[in-house]
C-alpha cells in the first residue's frame, strides 16, 4: 500500500508538470488575436482569427493519435516514463512556436510551421491528459479518488489565468507596440523553461503499486487489443461524456478572451483579468466538487451541471456581449458553475471505467476524441456562428444544444464511485453492506 508521504509526493509531482504543460498549451488560447496577424494575411482580420482558431483545433485532432501512442506505452512502459515524455515535447514546441518567423517574412511557411507546433503539443497532450490523471487516480487513499482528480485538474487550469495574468504584463510593461511587434514570443519561451522544470520534476517520481500490480497480474499482452474489444461501451461514454466539459472549458478558455474584445468590444485588460478570474475560480472549484462527488456520486453533479449549462448558456453570453466588465465577469460566472461540476465529476468518472492494466489506452483514445470532437472546435464553431449569423448571442445556442446532448448521455452512465480500480466493476457485496449499515 501507498505510504501517504509517497502519496503526497507523486500528486505533487503530477500536478506540477501539469502546471507546466496546461501552461504551454493554453497560452496559444490567449495569443489568439495577435497569432492572427503575425502568422495570417493581415488584408483580411476576420479570416486571419478563423485561420488562427483552426490551427487552434487542429492540435486537438492530433490528441488522439497522441493518446493512442502515449496510451499504449503508459500501459506498456509505465506512467512516468510517459509522462517525463511528454512534458518535454510540449515545452519544446511552444519554445519552438515563440521563434517562429512570421508571414510577413516567409509567407504562408509560417502558418505551416505553426501548426507543427501546435500538432506537436496535441500529441503531447494526447498522452498528458489521460496518463497524468491515471497516476493521481491509482496513487489516491480509497474513497479520495474524485478529490485527488479534482486537485490535479485544479493545477491543469490554473496556468490558463496565470497565462492570462503573464501576457497582461508582458503587453503593460512593454507596451502594446512592442508586445505585438515582439513581445508576445516571451510568454512561449517561459513556457520552454516551465517544461524543462516539468520533466525534471517527474523524472524524480516512480509508478504507483496501483499500477505495477495490476502490470503483474494482467494477463494480455496488447493494452490496445484489450481496452477496445471488451470497453467498447466504455470508450463510446467516455468520448461523448467530454461534450459538455469539453465544450464549456474551452469556450472559457479559448474563444472568451477573443470574444470579450473583438465581439463585445472590451478592453484587453479588462478582458483579460476578467476571463483569467474566471479561470482560476473553475480551477479553484475542482477540489471542492471532487470532495463532493466522493461523498455523493458522480452521476448526481454530472446531471446537475449539463443541465446547468443548457439553462445559463444564454443569459451568459448575453451578459458577457454586453461590453462591461460586470457583464463579462458575471456571464463568464454562470459557465464556470456549470462547468465545475461537469469536469470535478466527468475525469474522475471517465477514468474509472477502464480498468488498471488498460487505463492510459483505453481513456487516451476516447477521452482526447471526445476532446478534438467538441472541445477543440468549440471555438472555431463559435467564432463561425457569430460570423455567420452576426449576433453575438450564437454561440449560447451551440451551448444549450451541448448541455442538453451531454444530459441524455449521462443518463446511461453507471455510478463508478465504488468501482475497483483493478478490473473497473461495481464492488456490490460491499456497496450492499455500506446501504444495509446507512438503512
Amino acid at each position: 500500500m501507498t505510504s501517504p508521504v509517497t502519496a503526497r509526493r507523486r500528486i505533487a509531482g503530477a500536478s506540477i508538470g501539469n502546471l507546466g504543460e496546461l501552461y504551454d498549451f493554453f497560452l496559444f488560447g490567449f495569443s489568439a488575436p495577435v497569432l492572427a496577424v503575425h502568422f495570417f494575411p493581415k488584408s483580411n482580420p476576420t479570416a486571419a482569427m478563423l485561420g488562427t482558431f483552426a490551427v487552434y483545433a487542429l492540435a486537438f485532432f492530433a490528441r488522439p493519435l497522441g493518446g493512442l501512442l502515449f496510451g499504449f506505452l503508459g500501459d506498456r512502459k509505465g506512467r512516468i516514463n510517459v509522462l517525463t515524455t511528454t512534458v518535454l515535447l510540449m515545452g519544446a514546441c511552444t519554445t519552438a512556436a515563440g521563434l517562429l518567423p512570421t508571414f510577413e517574412s516567409v509567407g504562408v511557411l509560417a502558418p505551416v510551421l505553426l501548426v507543427v507546433c501546435r500538432l506537436g503539443q496535441g500529441l503531447s497532450l494526447g498522452g498528458e491528459s489521460s496518463g497524468s490523471y491515471a497516476y493521481v487516480i491509482e496513487s489516491a487513499p480509497e474513497g479520495r479518488r474524485a478529490r485527488w482528480v479534482g486537485f490535479a485538474a485544479c493545477t491543469a487550469f490554473l496556468p490558463a489565468a496565470l497565462v492570462g495574468i503573464l501576457v497582461l504584463a508582458v503587453r503593460s510593461g512593454m507596451g502594446e507596440a512592442a508586445y505585438v511587434g515582439w513581445g508576445w514570443r516571451i510568454p512561449f519561451l517561459i513556457g520552454g523553461v516551465l517544461g524543462a522544470a516539468g520533466f525534471w520534476l517527474r523524472k524524480r517520481l516512480d509508478d504507483p503499486e496501483e499500477f505495477t500490480e495490476a502490470a503483474i497480474e494482467k494477463a494480455a499482452d496488447d493494452p490496445l487489443r484489450t481496452a477496445a474489444r471488451p470497453r467498447i461501451k466504455s470508450m463510446l461514454l467516455v468520448t461523448l461524456l467530454g461534450s459538455a466539459h469539453a465544450v464549456v472549458s474551452y469556450l472559457l478558455l479559448g474563444f472568451m478572451y477573443t470574444f470579450l474584445v473583438q465581439v463585445a468590444g472590451l478592453g484587453h485588460t479588462a478582458a483579460l483579468l476578467s476571463n483569467a478570474g474566471a479561470v482560476a475560480v473553475l480551477a479553484l472549484l475542482f477540489p471542492v466538487f471532487g470532495a463532493l462527488a466522493d461523498r455523493v456520486g458522480r452521476k448526481p453533479l454530472l446531471l446537475s451541471g449539463t443541465a446547468l449549462l443548457a439553462v445559463v448558456a444564454y443569459p451568459a453570453f448575453k451578459l458577457a456581449s454586453s461590453g462591461t466588465v460586470a457583464g463579462a465577469c458575471l456571464g463568464q460566472v454562470l459557465l464556470v458553475l456549470a462547468a465545475a461540476p461537469c469536469v470535478a465529476a466527468g475525469f474522475v468518472a471517465q477514468l474509472e471505467l477502464f480498468p488498471t492494466a488498460v487505463r492510459c489506452t483505453g481513456h487516451a483514445i476516447s477521452s482526447n476524441l471526445g476532446n478534438a470532437i467538441f472541445g477543440g472546435t468549440a471555438p472555431l464553431i463559435a467564432a463561425a456562428l457569430v460570423t455567420g449569423f452576426g449576433s453575438p448571442l450564437a454561440p449560447a445556442f451551440y451551448g444549450v444544444a451541448i448541455g442538453v446532448f451531454a444530459f441524455l448521455v449521462v443518463l446511461v452512465l453507471p455510478e463508478t464511485r465504488r468501482y475497483r480500480l483493478r478490473d473497473a466493476s461495481a464492488r456490490r457485496d460491499e456497496e450492499r453492506k455500506v446501504l444495509q449499515a446507512e438503512g
